[in-house]
């Protein structure tokens, strides 16, 4: 099948799609007229990739959601920077989707790029996929790929562009300002102060851990702290008591292993009646995560419905994919395992790494 000099898309039976002497012509000449959806995992996207690509990965929970045609693509773009100009230009560049090695997307129709691909013609963008996928163009056209190392983009997903200081202080205990700096979300809604998922739990960033006088409007003297390296503010005060997970938002976390203590500490204070704030950094992937968790776990919600009901409430979550991954494994868990004799087994069964405490639980 030729390939034509001008940027044309091209059609046959196996659908619109582009020659990979195309796409180099046009990265050469006019690179911003493109925009190129890496549709691999994001090992291989960072192994390499074509220079300026997004990669746009989608666990089986969002896949079935883009099957439904209610997925907005924009969402499940992680890195902030890349979500901008994806959403900036979807409708008025020319998008190439690509795979490993895809030559014909009749193939497998429910493939994600195909998927993807189907989507976005109907929110009415001009795309096609790269003929014979990544490997092919690596292959002939090496110069125009590049390995994450060589990005400018940030490799921590699920984190808004927030940006923070090696070593993060607060100014004071009444909820001055600090040196995390305002989350860069598409949402509306900045969700100043924590917002409540439950009775008694509320679900928040750091800067509301350390606001003394929303805590204690809210009556949270419960804190779940879901970072590694955000001070505890309150440990020192007799009213407060606080578990520290020291994980960080990255896909090489296994946060799921804390689920059973994150489960009884909120279970310790609603049952005591107790507000319990679960916060990260921003308040979007971690802290969310273990609140997923626990309305599955407690108020016997699928994922589905789980995730919905927090996205309500806070309209700017964006848990990272492996944590979203951790929670569909989670879910079989509940489902496979709890019965009527055994419904603590899987919250006793993971390792007792941390304990909760009033005042000996140290940021790592």
């Amino acid at each position: 099948m030729p390939c034509r000099e001008s940027f044309n898309i091209m059609s046959a039976d196996l659908g619109d799609y582009c020659c990979p002497d195309q796409l180099r012509d046009e990265l050469s000449k006019n690179p911003k007229s493109l925009l190129l959806i890496d549709c691999r995992s994001q090992s291989e996207y960072s192994r390499s990739h074509v220079r300026g690509a997004i990669n746009i990965i989608l666990p089986s929970l969002m896949l079935k959601r883009l099957k439904r045609g209610n997925l907005n693509i924009a969402s499940v773009i992680q890195n902030n920077e890349a979500k901008e100009k994806f959403t900036k230009n979807f409708k008025t560049a020319t998008i190439v989707l690509y795979d490993e090695c895809s030559t014909d997307l009749n193939v497998n129709p429910s493939s994600v790029i195909n998927l993807l691909l189907k989507k976005m013609r109907q929110d009415g963008s001009r795309a096609s996929f790269l003929l014979g996928g990544f490997s092919t163009f690596e292959e002939r056209f090496p110069e125009y790929c590049q390995s994450l190392d060589h990005d400018n983009t940030n490799s921590i997903m699920g984190l808004c562009n927030l940006r923070i200081s090696d070593e993060p202080t607060f100014e004071g205990n009444t909820g001055g300002d600090s040196t995390l700096s305002t989350c860069s979300t598409s949402s509306p809604i900045s969700c100043p102060f924590p917002v409540q998922v439950l009775p008694y739990l509320y679900l928040g960033s750091a800067k509301n851990s350390a606001d003394l006088a929303q805590l204690q409007k809210y009556g949270i003297t419960y804190i779940l702290n879901v970072t590694a390296n955000v001070p505890n503010m309150f440990e020192n005060e007799q009213d407060f008591k606080y578990l520290q997970i020291p994980i960080s938002d990255h896909w090489s976390q296994n946060l799921s292993s804390f689920f059973p203590q994150a489960i009884r500490f909120i279970d310790e204070a609603r049952n005591n009646k107790k507000g319990v704030l679960v916060h990260c950094l921003a308040g979007i992937s971690r802290s969310v995560t273990v609140t997923v968790a626990y309305l599955m776990s407690r108020q016997s919600m699928s994922l589905n419905r789980a995730y919905d009901h927090v996205k309500h409430c806070k309209p700017n979550i964006s848990p990272n994919f492996t944590f979203m991954g951790q929670l569909l494994d989670f879910e079989k868990d509940l489902n496979g395992e709890k019965g009527a004799d055994s419904g603590d087994e899987i919250l006793t069964s993971d390792s007792e790494k941390l304990s909760p405490t009033s005042s000996n639980c140290s940021p790592i």
